[in-house]
């Protein structure tokens, strides 16, 4: 038998023996077959450190993920807010905003008042944005149509490129048609007075657009006007008597007080033939000023009355109404009808039809009435 040869392993100084390895033993001292302890961290080969290390890696990237989306999703919903509340401003180009949408309760013609609004925007900028609605690649006018009349104005005088773009707060696009008429409107109430007649065309205007739900005029002056006190909205339910009845007549309505065109309504109804008589006078005034215009309609009222009173009922039957709506093949008609007058109102131009058409539509519309 070969002698079994042993060998002695020196460590360099200053060095420990790795200490031996612990097995599980039993009460004999015997081992009892369980596992090993697991090596330490010391002990881990390059590759699991590897492994390890990508792991964590990947959690703390999945971590700053997840906080990144919340943070996107907490400042998208801000947004959205903020939008809905026409707290976003940005500046967009003057040409980029349309004002078709909605109709103004502006009285068309010069504004007198919009030299001093260019010269404090020419001061001070404009301290207060405009309000738009983003559609498509252009934007809808909501608030602001003198704001924007004197960026525009200035931008022609000046070429200057700083009144090329406008401040504009972005209403969330989708809001209900009669909501974004009363932003308009509440904003003109409040800040600048608009006449009773301009408030009373608009009311007009909304009740015949096609794109609104109510064809009266008592509805569209509730809607509208319902911040306004019930003695005002009276007013403008006058005025709009005396549009109807004077229509294109007038070229000054916005210029005619309060009083005036409240004890007009009131002879109109009261007096037969008086409305026929103002317009004539109207209609063959020509081209006037609005003093001019507001002296002559005065003098008439102050006239002697030219016919007896109208018979007793004759002011209810004038203000009794029926308004509808009829669907046609080409498109939707408004209809209103009153005593001595019926009008018809749709999204078509009528002066482009022959004249003979037109008159035997009316003889046929006249003729289907009388059956």
């Amino acid at each position: 038998m070969s002698k079994r040869r042993g060998f002695d392993i020196d460590f360099p100084a200053g060095t420990e023996a790795p200490a031996e390895e612990e097995f599980p033993r039993g009460p004999e001292g015997y081992y009892t077959g369980g596992g090993r302890a697991k090596p330490g961290a010391s002990r881990r080969g390059p590759m699991a450190a590897a492994i390890s290390e990508n792991a964590e890696a990947l959690r703390d990237r999945a971590e700053a993920e997840r906080a990144i989306r919340e943070e996107n999703d907490r400042l998208a919903h801000d947004y959205v807010r903020l939008k809905r509340a026409g707290l976003i401003t940005d500046l967009v180009p003057i040409d980029a905003v349309l004002t078709t949408k909605l109709t103004r309760d502006r009285a068309a013609g010069p504004d007198p008042e919009i030299e001093e609004l260019k010269a404090s925007i020419r001061e001070v900028g404009l301290s207060n944005p405009i309000r738009v609605e983003p559609v498509d690649d252009h934007y809808e006018l909501v608030q602001g149509f003198r704001r924007l009349s004197a960026y525009r104005e200035l931008y022609a005088e000046t070429g200057d490129e700083a009144y090329a773009r406008i401040p504009a707060g972005l209403v969330a696009s989708g809001e209900a048609l009669v909501g974004l008429y009363r932003k308009m409107v509440d904003e003109n109430l409040v800040r600048r007075g608009i006449s009773f007649a301009e408030m009373a065309q608009l009311a007009l205007s909304f009740a015949r657009d096609p794109n609104t739900e109510t064809t009266d005029i008592e509805e569209s002056i509730t809607l509208l006007y319902a911040s306004a006190g019930r003695q005002k909205r009276s007013y403008i339910r006058h005025f709009a008597t005396l549009l109807e009845e004077l229509g294109d007549d007038l070229h000054h309505a916005e210029a005619i007080p309060r009083k005036l065109g409240l004890d007009l309504v009131k002879r109109m109804g009261d007096e037969e033939g008086f409305t026929d008589g103002l317009r004539e006078m109207l209609s063959g005034q020509g081209e006037v000023s609005s003093d001019y215009e507001v002296a002559r309609l005065a003098d008439a009222l102050k006239s002697a009355p030219k016919a007896g009173p109208k018979p007793k009922g004759s002011s209810a039957n004038a203000a009794a109404k029926t308004t509808l709506r009829c669907t046609v093949p080409a498109g939707t008609v408004r209809c209103a009808a009153r005593d001595g007058k019926v009008e018809l109102a749709m999204e078509r131009d009528f002066s482009s039809i022959d004249r003979h058409r037109l008159e035997a539509a009316v003889a046929a519309f006249m003729a289907a009435l009388d059956d």
